[in-house]
């Protein structure tokens, strides 16, 4: 199965990771119109600075067992059993956050505007050259890797 992998050591903090994937997600938006200040501006990636590790890019894994889709009562998560994916229908979404409280990394959060839905990484699904973040990725810090489960 395909996974976002992550080389922290490569990573600069450029955050053109997080630049692609809200121009991915933004109607009418690309690369060098992306507000970054936007409320509307929602990246499902980010990256962190640790003084002592330095930057710590953090994108869903979708794990093996999610806890996101365990938590999930509505049944707006749910683990793609061909891809491993976690896909979130928004639709189904009751807002309760309860994969937001539960996820282990720290990844999904409710969105800016409205707080009425969950932002989570799509693995850009609906991309037929893949995720985004990896495309836009200078250092290579970013990779779609196959994994054995």
């Amino acid at each position: 199965m395909k996974r976002i992998i992550i080389d922290r050591e490569k990573c600069d903090g450029c955050l053109n990771c997080n630049i692609a994937c809200i121009s991915a997600h933004e109607e009418g938006s690309n690369f060098y119109t992306v507000n970054m200040q936007s409320p509307e501006a929602e990246t499902r990636n980010f990256i962190k600075f640790d003084a002592q590790k330095g930057y710590l890019p953090i994108f869903c894994r979708h794990c093996n067992e999610p806890e996101c889709v365990l938590s999930c009562m509505s049944g707006a998560l749910e683990k793609d059993p061909l891809t491993g994916h976690v896909q979130y229908d928004e639709s189904k979404c009751a807002a309760c956050y309860m994969c937001v409280m539960n996820c282990p990394y720290g990844v999904l959060k409710p969105d800016k505007q409205t707080r009425t839905k969950v932002i989570k990484c799509d693995f850009c699904e609906d991309k037929p050259d893949g995720p985004s973040c990896v495309k836009a990725c200078p250092k290579k810090a970013i990779e779609v890797k196959e994994v054995s489960l």
